[in-house]
């Protein structure tokens, strides 16, 4: 099992961690919402939490709640820029379905 950054989302990572002072890597997870059931979440993380599951990738902390690792495994989270707009892109390889306003997603 495993979750990973690209070198664009270490690199966005490591400079807002910089910026901000504080933190220990970036924390993803899924949440129950939206047309088709599930959405990600994405939080700067300031300490690890003991039932934390943790990668380590281009050189940042990725920590994972044992509930969403089953959706999550083998995702590689990107940092893209489209025309004016940036932003994080979860790539993940168990993802079917996706809803029409892209703000969730169906294993």
């Amino acid at each position: 099992m495993s979750v990973t950054l690209s070198d664009a989302a270490a690199r966005h990572v490591r400079r807002y961690l910089e910026r901000r002072g504080k933190g220990v890597g970036v924390r993803l997870g899924v949440k129950t919402t939206g047309c088709s059931g599930l959405a990600y979440k994405l939080e700067y993380a300031d300490e690890v939490a003991s039932e934390d599951v943790v990668f380590e990738s281009n050189g940042v902390q990725v920590l994972i709640d044992p509930k969403s690792l089953a959706y999550l495994d083998g995702t590689e989270l990107d940092f893209v820029r489209e025309g004016l707009n940036e932003g994080f892109k979860f790539n993940n390889p168990n993802e079917r379905d996706r809803c029409g306003c892209g703000e969730s997603f169906r294993i």
